[in-house]
């Protein structure tokens, strides 16, 4: 069941005060208070819906799953303006206002307002993952687990530079969110991805390849789903994404963090390119001991860590098992 929060007269980290801003959420699992807090948060397109009908992380939240819905209090917030609550209201126009600080820091006060002062993780891909950095820093002492999946703690250049070609597009096309999905599509998987699953086949009664079919068909799914206005949105956070933006270097701000830093990339993610995870890793290992490294091995790129489950569940485990074992020698 959607829940609701009101957040009101908050600040944007440009100065400006949003007089109302409503924050939708899902809990899923134990209730509140009676178990440990898992957040999870969302992709690009996706929403709070993580488990249950039509969950889009089933593989991995449920009961008896990695994360699983007997043993924790799962809770997902919808980034505001994604139109999941299908309130046209509550959409966002200003959107280049918005950062993924924002959105880390209405996370945090929506959590604050369920009496929430500390989590078991912090769970995310790509845009998900971002933000879960962003609030890791916010409140470096109030997670215990922080694990962004193919995703990083910086916007690079080629993600600014995809990011402008999407905005090119949802701002220019006459049929805007179907075609920026054309192109998001693949930066999401790799040529050997795409190669090995269509082999130049041709659909004969529409005359088209099927690798177009595929295309356009997921053209059409999400512009049936999504709105025009949180597509802007969620593709403009992606460029806003540095938690040293006005703090220092990387280093020193990473190491702010308490929390145990599971770091999840793809080795063929093109998006978010596993060489920047790996460089990361490799530099905090210095100045901090509870950080680790994992890397999903797969042809399908960025979107690895939706089809992957069976490596995914490998690094998570351990994680989750963990505090598991723990409530039993606490029962």
């Amino acid at each position: 069941m959607l829940e609701k929060i009101d957040v009101f007269n908050f600040t944007l980290e440009n100065g400006t005060t949003k007089p109302y801003l409503p924050l939708s959420y899902q809990l899923f699992g134990q209730p509140l208070g009676e178990a440990p807090i898992v957040v999870v948060n969302h992709a690009l397109t996706g929403n709070s819906n993580v488990s249950g009908e039509n969950g889009w992380w089933n593989d991995l939240i449920g009961e008896g799953k990695t994360i699983d819905t007997n043993f924790f209090t799962i809770i997902a917030f919808n980034i505001p303006g994604n139109g999941f609550d299908n309130n046209f209201r509550n959409l966002i126009s200003d959107y280049k206002q918005f950062t993924i600080r924002d959105i880390a820091n209405i996370f945090w006060e929506g959590l604050f307002s369920l009496d929430i002062s500390e989590v078991y993780a912090v769970i995310g891909g790509s845009l998900g993952g971002a933000i879960a950095w962003e609030m890791a820093v916010l409140q470096p002492n109030k997670i215990q687990n922080l694990i962004p999946i193919a995703t990083d703690w910086k916007a690079t250049d080629w993600v600014i530079a995809n990011v402008l070609i999407q905005d090119q597009i949802l701002n220019n096309s006459d049929d805007p969110i179907a075609d920026a999905r054309l192109h998001a599509m693949l930066l999401y998987r790799t040529p050997q991805s795409i190669n090995q699953r269509f082999k130049r086949a041709q659909n004969d009664r529409l005359a088209v390849f099927q690798i177009e079919n595929w295309l356009l068909n997921h053209g059409i799914k999400l512009k049936n789903r999504f709105r025009l206005s949180a597509y802007k949105l969620m593709n403009h956070l992606l460029k806003t994404n540095d938690i040293t933006r006005n703090r220092g270097d990387f280093l020193a701000v990473a190491n702010e963090i308490q929390a145990s830093i599971h770091i999840v990339a793809v080795d063929t993610d093109y998006f978010f390119i596993a060489h920047e995870n790996r460089k990361d890793f490799e530099a905090l290992k210095s100045v901090k001991d509870n950080i680790y490294y994992h890397e999903i091995e797969s042809i399908h790129g960025h979107d690895a860590f939706l089809i992957e489950y069976a490596q995914l569940e490998q690094f998570l485990k351990p994680i989750f098992n963990k505090q598991k074992q723990q409530n039993y020698v606490n029962a």
